[in-house]
C-alpha cells in the first residue's frame, strides 16, 4: 500500500483511469464486433450506418491515449475496405 501522500494520489488516479479506460475498450471492442457482424451479414446499408458508428469511437480510444493511432488507422482501413466491397 502506498505510504506518501504522492502515492496515495498516484495510486487514487490510476483506478479512476483503469475504470475510465475499462469502459471505453469495452466500447470500443463492442463497435467493432458490431461492424464485422454487420458486414458479415451482408447487408450493404446496415454495414455502412455501423462503420459509421464505429469510427467516432475508434477516434476517442486514440484521443484517449488508448490505443495507437496507427492501430485506429488500420481498423478504419480494414473494415471500410469491407463495407465498400459489400457495395460492389
Amino acid at each position: 500500500m502506498a505510504n506518501t501522500r504522492q502515492a496515495k494520489k498516484r495510486a487514487r488516479q490510476a483506478e479512476t483511469h483503469r475504470q475510465r479506460n475499462t469502459g471505453q475498450r469495452a466500447a470500443f471492442r463492442t463497435a467493432l464486433k458490431k461492424a464485422i457482424a454487420a458486414i458479415e451479414g451482408g447487408d450493404a446499408e446496415a454495414a455502412h450506418a455501423a462503420y459509421q458508428s464505429a469510427v467516432p469511437i475508434i477516434d476517442e480510444a486514440v484521443q484517449s491515449g488508448l490505443i495507437h493511432r496507427n492501430k485506429a488507422a488500420r481498423h478504419k482501413s480494414r473494415l471500410n475496405s469491407r463495407v465498400k466491397s459489400l457495395a460492389s
